[in-house]
């Protein structure tokens, strides 16, 4: 005998759906922001030199890591107790991949704490201008991507992938002052060449989690429009369908 759906069964399957996927999104949401927070507290930590702050930002990144757990396994659950329609999976994979990202980024903000945590007991190599910049607009890129995946903003996810070239350029810019700064030296001292290279090094964390945001604003786009963004250059190209519109 086959089961056979009615009108009452597609109503309640549609509520339990929705159901799950606004507790996926709250899920998310209190990942993104944590994440978001970690990254901003590395970066403060280091413009402060503050020992403790960045050793709290190493010690969370296990709970980042298990949330990125529990919404998987809200995830998979909510695939084999419903009846997913293509939508539905293409949410249900972003969201997949997107807690992938995020974990990423706590990674990338533990590291940033770690080398703080090295540099500590002596002044900066030079003073901090361009890293902090990096950290602001990186943290408002996650918010921003996580954003426009909740709202189904097919136009915001794009416009913080063309914000990832602010962030290389302010890459490239402490890489090259650092070393002019390690030039016009000449012969430096050793602890004075390895902490010019360490905040060469939290740049490219910076720059890596900038990245990151960029995935999750990819596969919002995706999960949005059911289009893939062949990469990032016509990504910034793009016109973007209306908000909320496939």
């Amino acid at each position: 005998m086959f089961f056979h759906r009615n009108s009452s069964t597609e109503r309640l399957e549609n509520y339990l759906y929705d159901r799950d996927r606004k507790r996926i999104l709250l899920m998310v949401s209190a990942m993104g922001e944590r994440t978001a927070r970690a990254l901003e507290e590395a970066v403060e930590a280091l413009v402060t030199l503050d020992g403790p702050r960045a050793a709290a930002v190493v010690a969370q990144d296990g709970a980042i890591d298990a949330l990125e757990g529990e919404i998987e396994q809200e995830c998979l659950l909510s695939l084999a107790m419903r009846q997913p329609v293509r939508e539905d999976l293409r949410f249900v994979f972003s969201v997949l991949k997107i807690v992938t990202d995020l974990e990423r980024l706590g990674d990338e903000a533990a590291n940033i704490s770690e080398k703080t945590m090295a540099l500590l007991g002596a002044p900066l190599f030079q003073p901090l201008v361009d890293i902090p910049q990096m950290g602001n607009l990186v943290a408002a890129m996650l918010r921003d991507s996580l954003q426009a995946f909740a709202q189904n903003d097919a136009p915001g996810a794009l416009e913080v992938i063309r914000r990832d070239d602010v962030v290389d350029t302010l890459y490239d810019k402490v890489f090259r002052d650092v070393m002019a700064q390690l030039i016009a030296d000449g012969i430096a001292e050793e602890d004075r060449v390895r902490r010019g290279a360490a905040l060469i090094l939290i740049s490219r964390y910076l720059e890596r989690a900038g990245d990151h945001a960029v995935n999750i604003a990819t596969r919002a786009y995706f999960m949005i429009t059911g289009k893939r963004l062949p990469d990032r250059h016509e990504a910034r190209r793009s016109p973007a369908p209306e908000k909320g519109q496939p």
